[in-house]
């Protein structure tokens, strides 16, 4: 199966971004994607730059077919080479361990923990990662 291609067609990224999670447009919101046979698997939505800082929210089809370093690499060049960030944030609800153990395997800490932000009720877990400790560079 081929690895698929990048795409930096906003418009389609979100789309697939929204199908998967509620994610409202924000000014400034930038995003890498990729699709395979003219359709988006996976995207990376980033917001919120204050110039050290940004928030990535990441979507992806079923199963693990999209996962590729070539995907992962520029997902994380773009906060960090492109952007200078010092630190990327992202969160996840806590009843969604795939979104976690995938977080914590990129290379995420967790910062803290938001009790009943999730939409179903439950907690939120907000997730960090430095720079200097992102290997995808």
């Amino acid at each position: 199966m081929a690895a698929g291609v990048l795409t930096y067609d906003f418009e389609r990224i979100l789309a697939f971004a929204q199908s998967r999670m509620p994610l409202a447009r924000q000014e400034g919101m930038r995003g890498i994607g990729l699709e395979r046979d003219g359709q988006v698997i996976a995207s990376a939505i980033y917001e919120g730059f204050n110039g050290s800082n940004i928030w990535v929210h990441l979507a992806a089809a079923e199963g693990r077919s999209w996962l590729n370093r070539t995907f992962l690499q520029a997902g994380f060049a773009y906060p960090f080479a492109v952007c200078g960030v010092q630190k990327l944030w992202g969160w996840v609800d806590a009843s969604n361990e795939d979104a976690r153990r995938f977080d914590e395997h990129c290379g995420f800490v967790q910062q803290a923990v938001l009790p009943g932000a999730a939409r179903d009720g439950g907690d939120v877990i907000v997730y960090g990662m430095t720079r200097v400790e992102c290997r995808f560079l």
